[in-house]
């Protein structure tokens, strides 16, 4: 009687036991990894490696990498390059006085009452600038400043001081201004274009809708832009930087805070995208600035041509096995003209140096001194043709002074 309940109880043992292994066994299966946290070994002591029924393949990695073999990583920020370039931006502002017609009502249009009647406004408008030297010297766009009748520039420190045009230079919508302030002048250190690379992290800072002393970041998108429609000499820095209208004669700085280039907002205007800002490179500001303040001119060298890049049809008409450039243009009595120079003349080449497009034709004859001659080889109707020509002074803009 009283063994029934003993065995019974026992069963009971024996049956949850042999549950117990074998949902033990299955979950080892199904999840080894659990039974691999429970009996890890403590830190101190070497783990043992055990094979399980489904390996998976483990590349060891060195315990310490040297310096040079890591990718060297983006600072966290760029806080020290803003502080050292963003001081020398100024905000410009400029206004002149516009004279417009004002048109007759319907009265005075039924009373035959139509004089002409002329009102005043002033019209003001907003841009950036760079300090470039302890002098006050600043450079800007001239789009910024053309026809201005006053120009005021705020320091970022608050200081305002007006400013006169020492010079311009509208070929590659360049300016320089003199500051009426010259005392504790922050000034933009300059650094070197061409040694941007695609890729390169750079910052713009200027004024954009009023909003001054504005950063904003990108990366330099690509170089020696042209045929933007901005300037006649275009070799822009292309950048994804936010460069908006009021950004136009900012700075394109480096992260080091050195000037690379000066931004313009026109030529993505022109475009009508977004997410593409353009600058002119440093390196043709540099020499602008200083054609402006020894000579106060930019002086240049001319022939009397407007050239186009060659078409399809004309790459197939000549069979060109390289890139050139057409005579679109022919001024009558320039010195291209008489050295026998006809429209729809192929140049191939510039003092024997392929030219790679309109643009580099037109850089190569301007950077000829006046005076010096140019030797200019291509095709003319289905023979060649070799011409020296006499390099004279480019002429200058109506609105340049």
């Amino acid at each position: 009687m009283t063994t029934r309940p003993l065995l019974r109880i026992l069963g009971f043992i024996s049956a949850s036991a042999v549950l117990g292994l074998a949902a033990a066994f299955i979950a080892v299966m199904v999840r080894p990894e659990l039974v691999a946290r429970r009996t890890a070994p403590p830190a101190s002591a070497p783990a043992a490696v055990q094979q399980s029924p489904v390996s998976i393949p483990v590349v060891a990695t060195p315990a310490s990498t040297s310096t040079a073999e890591v990718a060297p990583r983006p600072p966290g920020s760029y806080a020290e390059a803003v502080e050292r370039a963003a001081p020398a931006v100024v905000n410009i502002y400029t206004a002149r006085l516009v004279t417009e017609r004002i048109k007759p009502n319907a009265i005075e249009e039924l009373f035959g009452d139509a004089r002409p009647r002329y009102r005043q406004r002033l019209e003001r408008s907003l841009g950036s600038g760079v300090i470039v030297d302890a002098a006050g010297h600043v450079i800007t766009n001239h789009h910024v400043i053309d026809s201005a009748d006053l120009i005021r520039a705020q320091l970022a420190d608050g200081r305002i001081a007006e400013a006169r045009i020492v010079g311009r230079d509208p070929d590659t919508d360049l300016a320089v201004l003199q500051l009426d302030l010259q005392k504790d002048l922050p000034v933009m250190p300059l650094g070197h274009s061409d040694r941007l690379r695609v890729g390169d992290i750079v910052l713009a800072i200027g004024n954009p809708v009023g909003l001054s002393q504005t950063v904003t970041q990108g990366i330099v998108s690509a170089t020696g832009r042209g045929q933007l429609g901005v300037a006649t000499f275009e070799n822009f820095i292309q950048t994804d930087a936010s460069i908006n209208v009021g950004n136009s004669g900012g700075a394109l700085i480096n992260t080091s805070g050195e000037l690379v280039g000066i931004n313009t907002a026109v030529a993505a205007k022109n475009l009508g995208v977004e997410g593409i800002g353009f600058a002119i490179p440093v390196n043709l500001v540099r020499g602008v600035m200083s054609e402006i303040l020894t000579k106060g001119r930019v002086v240049r060298g001319w022939i009397g041509i407007v050239p186009a890049d060659v078409d399809e049809a004309d790459a197939r008409r000549y069979n060109l096995p390289q890139a050139g450039v057409v005579v679109a243009q022919l001024y009558v009595g320039s010195p291209a003209a008489k050295a026998g120079f006809e429209p729809r003349d192929i140049i191939l080449t510039v003092n024997g140096v392929a030219v790679a497009s309109a643009q580099d034709a037109l850089t190569r004859i301007a950077n000829a001194k006046p005076g010096a001659k140019v030797r200019i080889a291509g095709l003319r109707g289905s023979g060649r043709f070799a011409s020296e020509v006499l390099v004279t002074e480019r002429p200058r803009a109506e609105n340049e002074t």
